[in-house]
């Protein structure tokens, strides 16, 4: 008639009164931070100690103009649609000229072939990821 196990079955009250009665004894004694105070220094020294945190110390990538990029092949991709344009630094250059920043490349090589057009200007776009 029941082809559920034990363990699915509601509680009875006894259980229940049981389980409402250890409510709160095992909450830790020590309070959270409140929402307007001060991160702890180890919090911030964790952070300062992550080797991931050197990687992005530098100027972006995307701040760069394109004659300081090293790399040969640009990527763009768009966090909206995950559409990834590439293009080769040599034809970046030819088109954009070497002086011009990577962010305002991308920026163009994803518009010129965004797919999300609403007609009202905040909304139109694609958002740029640059690899």
């Amino acid at each position: 008639m029941n082809d559920r196990p034990a363990s699915w079955r509601m509680p009875t009250t006894k259980q229940m009164d049981k389980m409402a009665a250890l409510v709160g004894r095992n909450v830790p004694q020590r309070h959270g931070l409140a929402p307007d105070s001060d991160l702890p220094s180890e919090y911030w020294q964790a952070l300062l100690d992550d080797p991931r945190a050197e990687a992005r110390s530098g100027p972006s990538e995307a701040a760069l103009r394109l004659d300081q990029i090293p790399k040969h092949l640009l990527r763009v991709g768009c966090r909206r649609c995950a559409r990834i344009v590439e293009i080769q630094k040599v034809d970046a250059v030819r088109l954009y000229g070497r002086q011009a920043l990577w962010k305002d490349v991308g920026r163009r090589l994803l518009d010129n072939t965004c797919t999300h057009r609403t007609g009202r200007l905040e909304e139109d776009g694609c958002w740029p990821a640059f690899e």
